[in-house]
């Protein structure tokens, strides 16, 4: 009997061992808004995986600036996968060999899984009247809006502004570059990220609006109350979009390639899709689209291929050192 026992205790501690081992750990390293969103995806995939695998996963999160998480990456944070809100981030840790070239030929949509838009938030009753980009460069009006040199939500409000003010009749670089050097002298601050822009304007009461991504709306509603706030589309505004990729050095490392492409994967699942609609990011499924129309309003965008040629084009023209942003803020 105590033999019995002891090869029993054996077999299960070398089954437990075998538990242990084959357990996986991926870190998910995204953009600073969007810790609701895998908050709430996670979960889903975790039980999906366990269902088709029958393999416990646990998933861990790390959020911040976009181009402040993907030099972390870049200086040694083991992240699996990449979750961004700006290609030229991506290409970034491409060009250091962690990511493979075509990365965005891996996943559908160019490797984005949801949309998004650059929208404004006002104080409650809109007092100072905000309807278009036009305003936020007004005499005396105070806009919060992250820093476009580290985050893609500062770049994506940047570049919608310039577009806009580019298609306004006479546009050109020049006037872009004037109307954006007014609106920047009417930034008190810039935020170190979306989520510390919006604690700027909603927690310490700072701005009259805060240029964000539409689905930060909704965060802020959950947190604050609908009522403390309201919501201005303007006339012209980019459409967003949020990149995704495995980070391969890092997978073929840990072994954990298979599950870092099915976390990725089941990003465009219904599942995926409709935990996309509920944290208020366009999906890309055509019928959730239509499902969450009434959330969604119709508005005029443009991608950063149709004025700017592509994103790290507009990266180099704007935001590298010594670019457009550099030369107005030096004026500033």
């Amino acid at each position: 009997m105590k033999i019995a026992s002891r090869i029993a205790a054996v077999l299960i501690g070398l089954v437990a061992a075998t538990a242990a081992q084959a357990e996986v750990t991926l870190l998910n390293v995204s953009y600073d808004v969007a810790r609701d969103v895998y908050k709430d995806y996670n979960p889903m995939f975790q039980k999906y995986w366990k269902q088709k695998a029958g393999e416990e996963i646990t998933i861990k999160q790390s959020h911040a600036g976009s181009t402040k998480q993907v030099r972390a990456v870049a200086d040694g944070l083991e992240g699996d996968v990449v979750t961004m809100n700006q290609a030229n981030d991506i290409e970034f840790l491409a060009e250091k060999g962690l990511v493979a070239k075509d990365w965005a030929k891996k996943f559908p949509n160019g490797a984005s899984p949801y949309t998004s838009a650059m929208i404004f938030i006002v104080r409650k009753g809109n007092p100072k009247g905000v309807k278009d980009w036009s305003d936020l460069a007004a005499p005396g009006m105070q806009v919060i809006l992250p820093h476009p040199k580290n985050t893609g939500n500062g770049r994506n409000s940047y570049l919608s502004a310039w577009a806009w003010a580019l298609k306004q009749p006479g546009g050109s670089d020049r006037s872009a570059q004037d109307f954006l050097a007014k609106l920047l002298k009417n930034a008190p601050l810039f935020a170190s990220g979306g989520r510390d822009a919006t604690t700027t304007f909603m927690q310490r009461k700072i701005g009259d609006v805060l240029v964000t991504f539409e689905c930060e709306a909704e965060l802020i509603a959950r947190e604050f109350g609908k009522g403390e706030f309201e919501l201005v589309y303007p006339s012209l505004t980019m459409q967003t979009e949020f990149p995704v990729a495995i980070v391969d050095k890092v997978v073929d490392k840990k072994g954990s390639r298979k599950e870092a492409q099915a976390y990725l994967d089941y990003l465009w699942s219904k599942e995926g899709q409709e935990n996309a609609a509920q944290n208020y990011l366009r999906p890309r499924d055509a019928d959730l689209l239509k499902k969450y129309a009434a959330q969604f309003p119709a508005v005029k965008t443009f991608t950063v291929d149709d004025v700017f040629g592509g994103a790290n084009k507009a990266f180099l023209t704007h935001f590298k050192d010594g670019g457009s942003f550099d030369q107005i803020y030096t004026q500033k």
